[in-house]
């Protein structure tokens, strides 16, 4: 494992340090219905939305009878899982354990939303994961949530396609930019990838891996700039791709994505490490077609961002906190519960703990892409993930505003930087309405 996995980010520090002022309003679990007199079971609720998800949850049921979990499918957070969540908890309905990404983590601290853990998480289950992961999930000295995935950048692309097309694989943003050229000269339908209008979460990995930090916490101030030059240089970029026709304009995961993969027309994902269980599970018929590729950067030499990634948080109000926790190390440090996923043959996820990627890889079948080391491709794109970025605690804020612009965006309403602009400027507002030192 690389070394640079294994360091720990300034501005993740000083985030959690800014944050300390708002996790006094996190919940805290009494487990006051953890224990069980061995006739009946602690029943716990999980809402989530991961791939592999259900076969989690039957293989945990199977072989544990001290606690039963009850799986509910939600919408992914960005469509609407976060809200539902949200909801849940203030209506004092939420079920114990659920699925919340990195970045949207300091949010539901920050709104009482989910438990301190602590207690439950000991020295030598934290040590298991990587110590970004563990980092951004304790905020304010205290532990909010239980890392599952890292989620490196990568690129998928069809190689069968690309061969046809005598396109090379790119290794730098200059070279993907031709490459888009060569794809639509050589075929006017095809488009080598896709602008997705309605996820900021996959512009702002590419900004992460572009070098810029949004959210920088100095002592009790949080520092927000946007238009720092990393920024400008990604969003002007995307938005020459988008003015020439380069790319699609689709929104992720949609019958329109979809479809245009199952065409030909788009031949191109830019995704993360999680993407590729998402492509065996979309497009079963073009198994032996696809193949993963770092992610391409600006100087061609190895950079990543993080793409989402989750974490599982015990909700506030719950009383079952101690059971939720068990539950959540059992997916997250054991053999047996990331083979579980991973066998479901839907889900690619990359363990934050390293001593279970083997049995990742192991159990993923790369039948799919040619019998490719993917996992290999994943854990150098990890080792290159820049260490400089955090989140700031009002993400659904500035990702709903630029969201929504970004739909501008895609109408020629707006441009990429118009939409950056926007999400800076409802994000220092809203930071402000919380009664926050902002700086931006």
């Amino acid at each position: 494992m690389s070394p640079s996995w294994n360091r720990t980010s300034p501005a993740i520090v000083g985030a959690a340090t800014a944050l300390a002022v708002l996790t006094a309003c996190g919940g805290g679990g009494n487990g006051s219905n953890d224990s069980t007199d061995g006739t009946k079971p602690v029943s716990i609720t999980f809402w989530g939305w991961a791939k592999g998800s259900k076969e989690v949850v039957d293989a945990f049921n199977a072989s544990h009878k001290n606690i039963r979990v009850k799986y509910e499918e939600i919408p992914s957070g960005n469509a609407g899982g976060y809200a539902k969540i949200s909801n849940a908890v203030k209506a004092g309905n939420a079920p114990d354990l659920v699925s919340i990404e990195y970045p949207m983590l300091p949010e539901f601290v920050s709104q009482g939303s989910v438990q301190d853990i602590s207690g439950h998480l000991t020295d030598d289950v934290k040590k298991k994961f990587l110590p970004q992961a563990v980092e951004l999930t304790t905020l304010g000295g205290k532990n909010w949530a239980v890392p599952f995935d890292a989620s490196p950048q990568a690129f998928y692309y069809r190689k069968d396609l690309f061969t046809k097309y005598g396109v090379e694989v790119p290794t730098t943003w200059d070279e993907f930019r031709e490459a888009a050229e060569k794809v639509k000269k050589a075929d006017g339908k095809a488009r080598i990838g896709t602008f997705f209008p309605d996820d900021p979460t996959t512009f702002q990995a590419m900004a992460w891996q572009a070098g810029a930090q949004w959210f920088k916490a100095e002592g009790d101030t949080w520092k927000v700039d946007t238009s720092d030059a990393a920024t400008t240089k990604v969003a002007a970029y995307w938005q020459g791709l988008l003015d020439d026709g380069l790319v699609r304009n689709n929104a992720s995961f949609s019958p329109e994505w979809t479809n245009s993969l199952k065409s030909g027309g788009t031949i191109g994902y830019l995704g993360a490490s999680w993407g590729a269980g998402v492509l065996t599970g979309t497009l079963p018929e073009q198994s032996g077609k696809w193949a993963v590729a770092p992610m391409p950067s600006w100087d061609g030499k190895p950079a990543s961002g993080m793409l989402g990634g989750s974490t599982f948080a015990v909700t506030k109000g719950s009383d079952k906190t101690g059971a939720a926790v068990e539950f959540a190390k059992w997916m997250t440090t054991t053999e047996d519960g990331i083979k579980a996923r991973i066998a479901s043959g839907t889900s690619s996820a990359f363990p934050a703990a390293a001593e279970l990627r083997p049995a990742a890889k192991q159990a993923f079948d790369a039948t799919y892409y040619g019998g490719q080391d993917i996992y290999q491709v994943f854990e150098d794109a990890g080792a290159s993930i820049s260490p400089h970025w955090a989140w700031g605690p009002s993400t659904g804020t500035t990702n709903t505003v630029i969201k929504d612009e970004f739909g501008r965006v895609a109408r020629g309403g707006a441009t990429i930087a118009d939409a950056v602009r926007a999400g800076h400027d409802a994000t220092v507002s809203e930071l402000k309405k919380r009664g926050l030192k902002v700086e931006g």
